[in-house]
């Protein structure tokens, strides 16, 4: 994918995960990308995700959980953005790889 609205990147990030399979993810990064989440689906209902930037943490959550979460982490890590960077991911073991920085 490319630069997405910050106003549309919640909605559109739902629709994608839901329809990943297994073990597939996606990665919203900053338009600098120094700041993001990764989000890769462990289960059908349940999610990995790690946030990056302001805070360094990994959370667990099921699909109930997910909306409200990924809510509040695009919130406190793209504050100030309107554009945001979504990138596939074709496993975890491609979580953390170097991006092109401007």
């Amino acid at each position: 994918m490319a630069l997405v609205n910050i106003e549309s990147a919640l909605r559109k990030v739902l629709q994608t995960l839901k329809k990943l399979e297994k073990e597939k993810g996606l990665e919203i990064l900053s338009y600098k990308r120094n700041r993001g989440l990764t989000v890769i689906k462990k289960d059908e209902n349940l999610f990995w995700i790690r946030e990056r930037g302001y805070l360094d943490q990994e959370v667990l959550v099921t699909d109930r959980e997910l909306q409200r979460l990924l809510k509040s982490i695009m919130k406190r890590e793209f504050p100030r953005s309107r554009k945001v960077r979504v990138y596939s991911l074709s496993g975890q073991d491609a979580v953390g790889l170097k991006r092109k920085k401007l």
